[in-house]
């Protein structure tokens, strides 16, 4: 009951990438960055260990960013010419490669982390890949014509690489889907069969992650405007609840989100966010188990992980590695009052 896991990303060492950012540009080049990304993986899972999280992850450490990181292995994608192109509805504005032909993996895409992962950890291992609705809102379309068909053709590529890393034994396949809590309308029509197709055939545990997204400028500005009472979530949560995925990972902590409506996941394991990204102040394992008991007037506690409410990447390492401390004793607390 309340095992613990971590939504995504963490901070990479300053030695591997610059410190404190989204994007953060490599440290290191060739051979040596190749190193050095199996080294910040391998330092990212003994800190996971020592913090007392139950279902590690590889940290996104050889990634430069969530999605990105999994289209720079295929066919079709121009990263030579980027160009600006507006995020989530245009919340933010970034450069983006296009897709200028028929997609193709080149081969696989995370096995060089996900196995040095798995050989390193005796724990549970869960790895991420970006959803196909977020993938189709973070890249520049100039071949498809067609969004729905764009991502529907990344949905296959992620198949591939999803059921390649089921075999390396990881544990978890989670697709982070931050676009679900932007097109809200699509999501039903859509972005979750598109996910399904990405998940099809997995033996190992699926996952979703939904957030209000990492804790940058952008996204901290956006969360002022929408009200006192978050309630994106009610509209899709039915339609989750009806498909094959598993698991729900959600933002929680000092979100305005009603915690009630966590209830509307009938059926699904839900990974709770009890740890705030969006802020440098480090929870107490009180604060923490006070977010468990709340979920569990609501979903049975057996269905319930505790988590980080979105990756960790731009923030300082020492910040977010005592907030995972502080989630590991808050889910023991949590354990000693319910059961």
């Amino acid at each position: 009951m309340f095992k613990t896991t971590v939504a995504g990303s963490l901070p990479k060492p300053s030695w591997l990438a610059e410190p404190d950012k989204l994007w953060a540009p490599w440290r290191l080049q060739g051979a040596d960055l190749q190193a050095g990304k199996r080294d910040a993986t391998l330092l990212a899972l003994k800190e996971q260990e020592d913090a007392g999280i139950d279902i590690v992850s590889d940290g996104e450490q050889a990634r430069q960013h969530f999605v990105h990181g999994f289209l720079e292995n295929i066919e079709g994608i121009d990263f030579a010419n980027k160009v600006e192109m507006g995020i989530r509805a245009d919340r933010y504005k970034a450069m983006v490669p296009q897709v200028v032909g028929p997609l193709r993996l080149k081969g696989r895409v995370h096995a060089f982390e996900a196995q040095a992962a798995r050989a390193h950890t005796t724990r549970k291992l869960k790895f991420t890949l970006p959803g196909p609705m977020t993938i189709s809102d973070t890249i520049a379309d100039r071949h498809y014509g067609d969004k729905v068909k764009m991502a529907f053709a990344f949905a296959d590529l992620l198949n591939q690489e999803a059921r390649a890393l089921q075999a390396d034994g990881v544990d978890v396949v989670q697709f982070d889907e931050p676009a679900f809590n932007v097109f809200m309308d699509e999501v039903t029509e859509w972005g979750i069969p598109a996910l399904e197709r990405a998940a099809a055939g997995l033996k190992c545990t699926t996952a979703v992650h939904i957030c209000y997204g990492y804790g940058i400028k952008a996204n901290v500005d956006w969360k002022a405007t929408l009200g006192n009472e978050w309630r994106q979530y009610e509209k899709i949560f039915p339609a989750i609840a009806r498909s094959s995925i598993q698991q729900v990972s959600l933002e929680c902590r000092n979100s305005k989100v009603p915690i009630e409506l966590i209830g509307l996941l009938e059926g699904k394991d839900i990974l709770v966010g009890a740890i705030d990204v969006a802020s440098d102040t480090i929870e107490t394992p009180e604060e923490v188990a006070e977010v468990a008991a709340a979920a569990a007037t609501h979903v049975p506690a057996a269905r319930i992980q505790l988590c980080t409410n979105c990756g960790m990447a731009p923030m300082r390492r020492d910040i977010a590695y005592a907030k995972l401390a502080a989630l590991a004793k808050g889910a023991a607390l949590a354990r000693q009052r319910i059961s």
